[in-house]
């Protein structure tokens, strides 16, 4: 854990809206989505599949197809400088300098006709304007920094030549290469084998804690979030519902949903083998409905009559903040 929290915003996600038209309708896949995150510190996204994790982190980037998707509101301020509203020129001058994404599948984000030393030197020479010669030593430099041996040679082989992990280390090194105020990690750990999933992590957090990059870790290992994570924001159905510090939302979760997810989570119930895993009943409402009440509300045990009619106020309670009727205001 760092003294992050108390430093001022680094990034500041202010009212997030996202929309796809499809077929069925128009899908409200991120609805008034917003956090901060200071310098060296990180912040965990947690949620089921589909619950707009990733498409927070594409808006951040500015990231989303258009068609069919669209940024509808809200601000992302990365120094004060609203990122939303920069024209495409400029935002490339951010996008990969000064703000980063590890993206989920290594092999289809890396591009299989370009040596790694290749791909990493481009970010350096367009945003840095380093030459070729010297590109390819930042690239050796960065691939030897993130473990991967022999760095000065393997730098002109090509992603195919590489395991999944050590692929994973290049889109680390890439994402690094011209050392970004902000970097955003979606399921770096995706499909590889659990000694690799670790060294990953520490990986990320050595990187962090040497260089003072803040993260947003998108996962669902919830091992993971309290290893790393300094706060985390619980998305469910395109909102965040809950967020506070690791251990408060670890410990004393305050939202049914961010309880049932924690419950979720392989060895927190089960005592042996052969003991069923404990499972949220139900399933996540379309993007396609208009909901007038909470989106949790048709799984939720403790749902009362407002719930499916309205959405509560935003409560904060400290440092921490929940989206639910059961703590509001005038809660009984």
């Amino acid at each position: 854990m760092t003294s992050a929290e108390t430093a001022a915003p680094l990034l500041q996600v202010d009212g997030l809206g996202v929309e796809f038209q499809t077929r069925g309708g128009v899908a409200r896949v991120l609805d008034q989505v917003g956090f901060s995150l200071s310098r060296g510190q990180t912040l965990g996204l947690v949620g089921e599949s589909g619950c707009g994790k990733s498409m927070t982190a594409l808006a951040m980037m500015r990231l989303i197809p258009h068609p069919p998707g669209r940024i509808t509101s809200g601000r992302v301020q990365l120094d004060g400088v609203d990122l939303l509203a920069l024209p495409e020129a400029a935002m490339r001058g951010y996008r990969g300098n000064r703000i980063s994404m590890i993206f989920q599948e290594p092999m289809t984000s890396l591009t299989p006709a370009y040596t790694v030393g290749d791909q990493i030197g481009e970010a350096v020479r367009l945003h840095q304007g380093l030459g070729r010669a010297a590109a390819r030593q930042r690239a050796a430099e960065m691939l030897e920094s993130v473990g991967i041996p022999a760095a000065a040679r393997r730098v002109d082989d090509y992603p195919h030549q590489f395991s999944g992990g050590m692929r994973q280390r290049v889109m680390i090194a890439m994402a690094l290469a011209c050392k970004p105020d902000v970097l955003i990690a979606d399921e770096p750990t995706t499909a590889l084998d659990v000694t690799v999933q670790a060294q990953i992590f520490d990986l990320i957090s050595e990187l962090r804690d040497r260089t003072g990059t803040a993260v947003v870790l998108i996962t669902h290992d919830m091992g993971a979030i309290a290893e790393m994570a300094d706060r985390v924001a619980v998305m469910y159905a395109g909102r965040i519902v809950e967020e506070g510090s690791v251990e408060q939302i670890l410990t004393d979760p305050l939202h049914p949903y961010t309880r049932a997810l924690i419950d979720c989570a392989p060895g927190r119930r089960q005592t042996g083998f052969g003991e069923p895993l404990t499972e949220i009943p139900g399933t996540v409402p379309s993007l396609l409905e208009r909901r007038g009440g909470c989106a949790f509300a048709e799984r939720c045990a403790h749902a009362q009559p407002r719930c499916h009619t309205a959405w509560p106020a935003e409560r904060h309670l400290g440092s921490r903040r929940v989206l639910c009727w059961l703590h509001a205001e005038d809660a009984p």
